[in-house]
């Protein structure tokens, strides 16, 4: 089992930054797949970025690409989100997943190739 614990959000003015941070305990997460999603009031969760376990390969979706930047520490068992220019619109609950073992899936986006989810992180962008 994995547990995921998300840290880092809070009240931010546009255009400013946070990093998000997502610490795993109960087994290594070295070898997952490791993915961001958010889910905005009354919205779907929606994928924002993903990493491979090694860490040299990163996917984004478009509203997030050029703006945020996923990274991991294996050593610290931990994946990070840095979020730049944050909009208004990027007001989230923001949730990181683990996926499966050295496995990149055909589809990012899709939950159901996330296996163990943390709790979240509220980030709020004000105007």
């Amino acid at each position: 089992q994995v547990q995921l614990v998300e840290s880092g959000g809070g009240l931010v003015q546009a255009g400013g930054s946070l990093r998000l941070s997502c610490t795993a305990s109960g087994r290594s997460i070295s070898s997952c797949f490791m993915g961001w999603f958010r889910q905005a009031p009354g919205k779907r969760h929606e994928f924002v970025a993903a990493v491979t376990w090694d860490g040299v390969s990163t996917y984004y979706t478009e509203p997030a690409a050029g703006r945020f930047t996923i990274s991991r520490d294996n050593a610290k068992n931990t994946v990070y989100l840095q979020m730049n220019s944050l909009q208004p619109e990027d007001t989230a609950t923001y949730y990181c997943a683990a996926g499966d073992d050295r496995l990149v899936p055909p589809t990012k986006s899709d939950k159901t190739w996330y296996h163990y989810w943390g709790q979240g992180t509220q980030v709020t962008v004000s105007s």
